[in-house]
Parts: C-alpha cells; structure tokens; sequence
C-alpha cells in the first residue's frame, strides 16, 4: 500500500515557503496553505507571532511544530479524504495526493475516475465508476482491477492531460494566472511509453 511520507515529500518540493501575492486567490500562504482558504488553521498563529521576529519569513523552516502542522494538515485534509493508505500504487496516490494539494481531492479523484472510465475498455475490466469524486469502494475495485492488467503509466498520463486542461482553462479564463504556468506545468509528468 502507498505511503503518505513519500507522496509529502515528492508534493512539498513544489509548495513554496511563505508568499504572499496578490494574484493568488489563496493569499497569504505558507506551504501551499492558504489562509483564505484555511483561516483555522493552527499554523497561523505561529507564522503571525513570528512576522515580528528578526528573519522572518525565513526562520519558519526551523520551527519543528509548524513543520509538524503542515505534515499533519496535508495528511488529514489531502491524503485521508481519497483514502490514500489504501491505493496499493505509490505512483497512483503521489498523483492523487500532488493534485488534491494543487486542485482539491474532488477535482484529483475526479480525473482519476474519468481515466479509469475511458481506459475501461467498454466495461470488458470492470463496471464503471462514478466521476463524482469521491474515492470509495467502487474506485478503489475499479483501480485494483485496472492495475492487474494494464500498466500504471497510461492512468497516470490520462489524469495528467485532464489535470493539464484545467490549468489551460484557468489561463484562459484570467490572464493574470499564466505567471503560474510553469510552476503548474512542472506537476504534470506525462512519462515515457509504457512499453519503453
């Protein structure tokens, strides 16, 4: 089965430190936390005492509670809502994980259920699942079955192109956004040919 460690590591490479810009919708963020988004979370009151310090923002990093804060953050609000203890691809839940963080968990589980649906072969491997994105039972069957008998690659990489369209649509939408695209771009890994 996956383990959380290796997907948090692998994500938190692309989570910057402390940032505060005013294009991003989230605000004020620190490790891809955003306050908007998370104003309760325990970690601001840490950062919010230590603005004061000398050497701020850099002196976050060496606080090991705020550090502990984050893992546990990303664990309960990212990993455990797809259930990522119970994919049994590391490759797999490092996407899941990497997009819920970047996306959210529906949108991520959503691209998971639609790369399984089309690569499905017309139901011949298993019923259909629902795109909802919601990662119960009937996805996690659905995944099993389809890593039995195909290679993890063309999953990971039709969950990527969608993941990749929905960066494109946002650019689209607010131009302001396209400052982001590399660093969006640099989460998606189409990978080589399975058969390579």
């Amino acid at each position: 089965m996956a383990d959380f460690g290796k997907a948090y590591e692998k994500t938190l490479a692309f989570e910057g430190e402390y940032a505060f810009d005013p294009d991003d919708p989230g605000g004020e963020t620190y490790r891809g936390i955003a306050r908007r988004f998370n104003p309760g979370w325990e970690g601001w009151k840490t950062i919010d005492r230590t603005k004061r310090m000398a050497g701020f923002p850099e002196n976050l990093e060496s606080i090991g509670p705020l550090q502990t804060a984050v893992r546990k953050f990303y664990k309960q609000h990212y990993w455990d809502r797809f259930q990522g203890d119970m994919i049994a691809s590391q490759e797999i839940a490092n996407e899941l994980f990497d997009a819920s963080v970047n996306l959210g968990v529906t949108r991520a589980v959503t691209f998971l259920q639609t790369a399984l649906n089309v690569l499905n072969r017309n139901q011949s491997s298993y019923p259909d699942v629902a795109e909802d994105g919601l990662c119960g039972p009937k996805t996690l069957e659905a995944l099993t079955r389809y890593l039995q008998n195909d290679p993890v690659e063309y999953l990971l990489k039709v969950a990527n192109i969608l993941q990749g369209m929905h960066y494109i649509a946002i650019m689209k939408k607010s131009p302001t956004q396209e400052k982001y695209a590399r660093g969006w771009l640099d989460r998606i890994d189409i990978g080589p040919h399975p058969r390579a």
